[in-house]
């Protein structure tokens, strides 16, 4: 099911650089379904399933934001980077985990409380720099016995959780749902290609393990699965956001207003064929924030003609992400299908 397949991949922890448990689990479900599986030195899986000499590259990204642990002071408190696009006031007064050389520990993030702000302070809220993460120790050397030092991966402790209407809500959807989508594609896919998945490390800072794996593999097209920004819910409108939960996984057209991914029209349309003839609901999009792994794929070499396949998901980089577990299976399904032809390159 997508549903449990989602809440292990929700659940693990990987933030970007540290994507090694995340590995070890898309390896665990795709043994027996796929020809090949590799680790290439960036620390991208590579899945592949052989077919002809077309080549086609699915890409996932494994990693999620998080933190990192960069100074540790006399009292035991830790002060962290952020890893990826966090928005600060989302951080303050999280629950942590704090990933050591001895085994994970559980933190929580402080700040200076509110009752002791000024009121331009509370207006302004916490920044990122003025917040450290509390372990429990008493000062330095504990933090040590501990297995914390500097450069120790943190992530949010917050597990996967079912709403109403097949609806779900969990930390790093942003990208285990794409990653979801890809195993239960290779796991139920047959195509005369030779399909490459690449689940890729370190998308949220910068687009890396897309960049060389896609330089290494030269596909033919190329489909990231990562999510995108639904218009349906206070605080943003459709015109901004012009796709909704439920009404199936959206293609992208155009992302960060062109800075970022110009779709190919004909991997578009083959898509978009695909979908019609196989009465699969798909969604398009000409977005103007956040771009994904496809950015760095359709630019590797002499070009690569891609685009992305994404579940709208509300309030990513969010510890509290949700989206439509049927968005993500018609993903499954379009994918599917559309692996049997190729695009009209």
């Amino acid at each position: 099911m997508v549903k449990e397949l989602l809440r292990k991949l929700s659940n693990a922890h990987g933030v970007s650089g540290s994507e090694s448990s995340v590995f070890a689990l898309i390896k665990k479900e795709l043994k027996g379904h796929v020809d090949e599986i590799t680790e290439d030195p960036m620390g991208n899986l590579i899945a592949v399933k052989h077919g002809n000499k077309s080549k086609v590259m699915l890409a996932a990204h494994m990693d999620e934001i998080g933190l990192m642990v960069k100074y540790i002071d006399d009292k035991g408190f830790l002060r962290f980077i952020t890893l990826g696009g966090w928005y600060a006031p989302t951080l303050y007064n999280q629950r942590v985990i704090v990933h050591g050389t001895k085994g994970d520990r559980i933190g929580v993030i402080g700040g200076k409380p509110p009752h002791m702000m000024d009121e331009d302070e509370r207006k302004k809220g916490v920044k990122t720099d003025d917040m450290f993460i509390d372990v429990g120790a008493k000062n330095k050397d504990e933090v040590a016995e501990l297995g914390i030092e500097v450069g120790t991966p943190v992530t949010i402790d917050r597990e996967f959780t079912e709403l109403a209407n097949n609806r779900v809500t969990g930390k790093a959807f942003d990208n285990r749902a794409g990653v979801a989508m890809l195993v239960k594609t290779m796991q139920k896919m047959k195509s005369p290609f030779t399909v490459y998945a690449v689940f890729t490390v370190q998308e949220e800072v910068g687009l890396k393990g897309a960049k060389t794996s896609a330089y290494t593999i030269d596909p033919d097209w190329a489909i990231a699965t990562d999510v995108t920004i639904p218009g349906d819910h206070p605080g943003i409108d459709m015109k901004d956001a012009a796709v909704e939960m439920g009404k199936g996984p959206v293609i992208t057209i155009v992302d960060s207003s062109g800075r970022g991914l110009i779709a190919n029209r004909k991997v578009v349309q083959w898509l978009k064929d695909t979908a019609e003839s196989h009465s699969i609901p798909v969604q398009f999009e000409v977005g103007t924030g956040g771009t994904t792994d496809a950015t760095s794929i359709h630019l590797s070499r002499g070009g690569v003609p891609s685009t992305t396949i994404s579940p709208p998901t509300r309030y990513i980089h969010s510890p509290v992400e949700v989206l439509d577990i049927g968005d993500i299976e018609a993903g499954v399904s379009l994918l599917v299908a559309a692996l049997k032809t190729k695009p009209a390159l």
